[in-house]
């Protein structure tokens, strides 16, 4: 298992390389994160302060349990192998090194509800001849068989504020007396939203999002075969 640290997004800048070429990057507050608990294959880390007030007294239990101060973001992350951790352990952002790939998991910036051509980046109807549907939907579904609207359709509807990985971010930078990691690119989510960062052996720039509108998109197109299949019996 790769090494993980919880950090918190402050925000984009650039720097110079020692080519004189500008570099966008991400500057991240990065640990310490607070060793909670130890089991058997994971550890709970938390990272952030918090005021004990605003801590629920199931959590507060926890941290109580722990004999540690409350921490405002708590994940658990796998151990890894041959290290070994101790309740109130502190993980630093020196584990990482300059040069070396990272990917970033967060929560993505929200966009509420939104259109399908801002949304799935429809062409839109005609713009001339009195059109009146220059971004609307149009025909969903058929009239024939199935009949009905396939599973998966791009549709108008809630945009952004899903879980995002960006993988194979190079660190341009660590600076352990501030807990700063500079990743060159941009990350996941807003300023001062939650991360957590791992080291990667990949090496091109990816961005992973969930495939569930795909996945039913593909069972509806099965269940489309299925149907027209018994009809034709």
């Amino acid at each position: 298992m790769t090494i993980r640290l919880l950090g918190k997004k402050i925000g984009m800048t650039q720097i110079f390389d020692d080519s004189g070429r500008i570099v966008p990057v991400t500057v991240i507050e990065a640990g310490p994160c607070l060793v909670i608990a130890v089991k058997e294959k994971s550890v709970l880390l938390g990272f952030g302060d918090v005021k004990e007030k605003a801590v629920s007294k199931p959590r507060m239990g926890l941290f109580k349990k722990a004999n540690v101060k409350p921490r405002k973001f708590l994940k658990e992350v796998p151990k890894v192998k041959d290290q070994q951790y101790q309740v109130g352990q502190e993980i630093k952002v020196d584990v990482f090194t300059p040069n070396e790939k990272v990917d970033c998991s967060g929560i993505s910036i929200g966009k509420g509800f939104q259109g399908g051509m801002k949304r799935w980046h429809w062409d839109g109807g005609p713009k001339t001849h009195g059109s009146t549907s220059h971004r609307r939907a149009g025909s969903i579904g058929s009239s024939t068989t199935p009949g009905r609207t396939i599973k998966g359709h791009h549709m108008p509807g809630h945009m952004g504020n899903i879980a995002v990985t960006v993988s194979g971010l190079r660190v341009i930078k660590v600076d352990p007396e501030n807990n700063l990691l500079i990743v060159k690119g941009a990350v996941p989510g807003h300023k001062n939203s939650y991360l957590i960062v791992r080291k990667t052996t990949k090496h091109t720039r990816q961005v992973i999002r969930p495939i569930i509108a795909e996945q039913k998109a593909e069972a509806g197109k099965k269940d489309a075969k299925k149907q027209s299949a018994s009809v034709k019996k």
